[in-house]
């Protein structure tokens, strides 16, 4: 039964669901659902997808997550970048508003839930690692920059297209002739609208007597506010006549069976995209659920994170949505919410349902612009420019990583972005692994603890040299070392000794041990000891399966004072 739960959660949580804790997720799933109606409209949009299709990416996938989830608080759904990553990867093998493109939507959702689940199932949830978090800051910057612009389009009811910034500017440009001012107007006043009511509203209330939950619902309603108002102005004043676009009608019902297509050609031409949605998808749904469970003392396995982000994915292929993650707006919504267990979701689910069923008909006449107005009002909170300064204050080699991912996501697209950016994680790392840092120590007086020669006062020996290596020894770094220690010893003829100081060593392979033994011939043949000190057990155990240790040209020592003091008294004899 443990192993079970292992897998299936809900029976962990779902054995001591209560009446409180019911009535806690229903007050959340009010709160969220009324803050999804639009945004899964929106998000589709985005995706280049019909408005339906977010409402049905937001119906099974929430229930799938909440059986296979550990996240009492995540919201899963469409969110922005994976949207946009959407557009970008299915725009390249159908065009928008086709059958085929929708199906290309189902395939890349089914390609990302398969994969997910096989990084859940086979625990390798460390690949996520490869993405440094100012890459993803980086990357989520430029993406919010991208999809702020590729919405000016519907604010400005123009027809442009693009994937890059150049592209989709020039194209704006471009077709500034063909500008609808109503349009503009609708646009422009509900993204004021938006920005004032997320900033200002929920203080204003509160300052007129309103309870906190009761401004907060208001608040989170803001966006459904703009849409009713919009909706009827266009609906009243006969605007669509009058150019500008809206979303028309939109089926009423529950989501469809769909079956995404298992063409070779078009699961080749998505598989690579698909990966990078997972990751990136995981990345930001697995960084918002700890963050979040950490406020309650509450544990999240990543491994069956992936399983569930796997199944709610195969769940958006199966029912007419496209590829989804956790949430972070959303998701904060839903925990501030009181949201106590993913049954949250599953009722979020149902009102969602409900709106597909019965008020899909009265956003025949809601203005594009403002679903447009919504995303932007969403993402711009993405974009942190600061990462630039923070980073170049910081660390050089990160600011290179942050700016160069935003200018080829910028320049390039989305794709190119994110492979850039797990490109640049992994050389960064590869860079700075192959440059351990390495100090000379000596004895700090009057104690047996050793410090860096450069930072402190401390006791050394001309005859002794004693290096501390600070990261495990591996085939991109051990020519480092074998190379430190050869030109540290041509120095002078003073040094008698040279000690490995091995306490922050966890690994040596075998391009390292092969450094090692070649250390330890040259500096037997220039008449030089070659010692080791704190070594690790595991490290040891390693090492005495080999000759290394039958070989050395002197001894392994417990203590970097042990082995000094041993050095010393044997220079004196």
């Amino acid at each position: 039964m443990h192993h079970l739960r292992q897998y299936l959660p809900i029976l962990e949580w779902g054995r001591r669901y209560d009446r409180n804790t019911f009535s806690n997720d229903m007050i959340a799933a009010v709160i969220v659902t009324i803050m999804l109606i639009p945004q899964s409209l929106a998000y589709a949009l985005l995706a280049g997808l019909p408005p339906e299709a977010g409402i049905y990416a937001s119906i099974a996938p929430i229930v799938l997550y909440a059986i296979f989830g550990t996240s009492r608080a995540l919201a899963v759904g469409p969110v922005a970048v994976v949207s946009l990553l959407t557009a970008s990867a299915i725009g390249q093998v159908a065009d928008a508003g086709t059958a085929g493109y929708v199906i290309a939507a189902l395939t890349l959702a089914f390609l990302s839930g398969v994969f997910l689940l096989l990084l859940g199932v086979f625990r390798l949830g460390f690949f996520a690692n490869f993405l440094s978090h100012p890459v993803i800051a980086g990357f989520i910057t430029a993406s919010g920059i991208l999809i702020a612009t590729s919405q000016l389009k519907h604010i400005l009811g123009v027809d442009a297209h693009g994937h890059t910034l150049p592209e989709m500017l020039g194209s704006i440009f471009e077709h500034l002739d063909q500008i609808s001012w109503i349009t503009v107007i609708i646009g422009f006043t509900a993204t004021s609208f938006l920005f004032w009511v997320r900033k200002n509203l929920k203080p204003l209330l509160t300052k007129l007597g309103l309870s906190p939950l009761m401004a907060d619902i208001l608040t989170k309603a803001g966006p459904v506010a703009a849409v009713v108002a919009t909706t009827v102005s266009v609906w009243a004043f006969g605007l669509a006549d009058k150019g500008v676009k809206i979303v028309g009608e939109v089926p009423q019902s529950l989501p469809p069976l769909t079956m995404p297509s298992f063409s070779p050609e078009l699961m080749s031409s998505l598989l690579i995209p698909a990966i990078l949605i997972s990751i990136i998808g995981f990345v930001e749904s697995i960084s918002v659920a700890q963050t979040l469970a950490a406020k309650k003392r509450q544990q999240i396995d990543p491994n069956q994170e992936l399983i569930g982000l796997g199944a709610a994915n195969l769940g958006a292929a199966f029912t007419g949505g496209f590829p989804v993650t956790g949430g972070f707006s959303r998701s904060v919504v839903n925990f501030d919410a009181g949201s106590e267990t993913p049954a949250a979701g599953i009722y979020t689910a149902m009102g969602l349902a409900v709106a597909a069923l019965f008020l899909t008909p009265l956003v025949f006449f809601l203005p594009k612009a403002t679903l447009a107005a919504t995303i932007i009002v969403a993402v711009l909170s993405l974009v942190d420019l600061t990462i630039l300064k923070k980073t170049w204050n910081y660390n050089r080699d990160d600011f290179l990583a942050v700016f160069v991912t935003i200018l080829l996501t910028l320049s390039l697209g989305v794709e190119v972005g994110v492979a850039s950016g797990v490109t640049i994680s992994i050389l960064l790392h590869l860079y700075k692994t192959s440059r351990p840092h390495v100090a000379e120590v000596g004895l700090v007086p009057g104690s047996q603890h050793f410090r860096n020669i450069q930072r402190h006062d401390v006791e050394t020996d001309p005859t002794l040299l004693t290096l501390r290596v600070d990261e495990s020894l591996y085939f991109i770094n051990a020519r480092f070392l074998q190379d430190m220690v050869q030109a540290r010893v041509s120095e002078g003829t003073e040094i008698k000794n040279v000690i490995l100081m091995f306490s922050a060593v966890n690994e040596v392979d075998y391009s390292a041990l092969e450094s090692l033994e070649a250390i330890n011939l040259r500096l037997k043949d220039m008449g030089i000891g070659f010692h080791l000190s704190e070594v690790k057990g595991p490290v040891m155990d390693r090492l005495k399966s080999t000759h290394l240790i039958l070989d050395l040209n002197g001894d392994v020592f417990l203590s970097q004072y042990d082995a000094t003091m041993a050095l010393r008294f044997k220079a004196r004899i």
